[in-house]
């Protein structure tokens, strides 16, 4: 499974993006996660239903220092998968 997700509210300069590389460490799955112009943080997730899911899940949680005030997420097609997951701004 492959998932575009945006996450808004206090999530730039509070550590954010090392959080979710991490999360997404711990679950195995590939992608990038990048803050975007307007504040929020942007990730690409792929991998099994249950892992990405769960770092979804992890996600609307945030850091000590987030305030997560919403999440959106979709569901991409797979055209080249990705193994490794990367901070990539």
């Amino acid at each position: 499974m492959r998932r575009r997700v945006l996450v808004r509210g206090r999530v730039q300069m509070v550590g954010f993006r090392m959080f979710a590389a991490r999360v997404a460490d711990e679950h195995g799955v590939g992608g990038w996660v990048r803050n975007t112009d307007d504040g929020r943080v942007e990730l690409l997730v792929e991998g099994p239903v249950w892992a990405v899911q769960a770092v979804v899940r992890r996600l609307a949680e945030g850091p000590a220092a987030a305030t997560v005030t919403g999440i959106e997420h979709q569901e991409l097609p797979i055209d080249r998968p990705l193994t490794a997951f990367r901070v990539v701004g």
